[in-house]
């Protein structure tokens, strides 16, 4: 059963106590840390088995249309994945016929600006802002900005968390990066 996706426009500031803001800050950088030392196999361990990986497309539109600024949760996306296809995108990558990453990319993941809402069945609706460097071969870099809407569920694990739901709004409407091989 897929998780259902955290409204942008609902979450807004909400007081949570000190702790559960580290714990929650932690478990995002230490995804971060994996993506970063492309441990992708540790990384999908985060991931509950229902998860949706999601990044819509962003369109310029006036602002009377700002409802239609984003593709919908059954339009075309940039990432619209499972457990499962992420799972088989880390073998393809592990196969060595992932084209677009001999070499690997180095990516740098930088997480901010997050907000926590607590939700009524136990779940957290996480925002943060991001900034996802990448360089790959000798001239090849990427920079990309957004904001991810997370629902993460609590659980008895050393990471304390785990990801049911991942919203990725980048901040351009025009992707320049040669491809989207690697995660955010």
């Amino acid at each position: 059963m897929r998780q259902a996706e955290p409204d942008p426009g609902v979450l807004r500031a909400a007081r949570v106590g000190a702790e559960l803001q580290h714990d929650v800050e932690q478990f995002l950088f230490l995804e971060a840390q994996l993506l970063d030392a492309g441990a992708i196999a540790e990384w999908l361990t985060l991931l509950t088995d229902d998860v949706r990986y999601f990044m819509p497309i962003r369109t310029n539109r006036n602002p009377r249309e700002r409802d239609r600024e984003w593709t919908g949760a059954n339009d075309v996306a940039l990432f619209d994945e499972t457990k499962a296809s992420l799972t088989m995108r880390l073998h393809k990558l592990n196969s060595g016929a992932a084209w677009a990453e001999e070499p690997r990319s180095h990516t740098r993941h930088l997480v901010t600006n997050v907000r926590i809402r607590p939700q009524p069945d136990e779940t957290l609706a996480v925002q943060s802002s991001f900034i996802v460097y990448r360089n790959r071969a000798e001239r090849q870099a990427d920079l990309l900005v957004g904001e991810r809407h997370d629902l993460l569920h609590r659980v008895d694990t050393q990471a304390g968390f785990v990801l049911a739901s991942r919203r990725i709004l980048l901040d351009q409407t025009t992707l320049l990066a040669n491809n989207l091989s690697f995660f955010l």
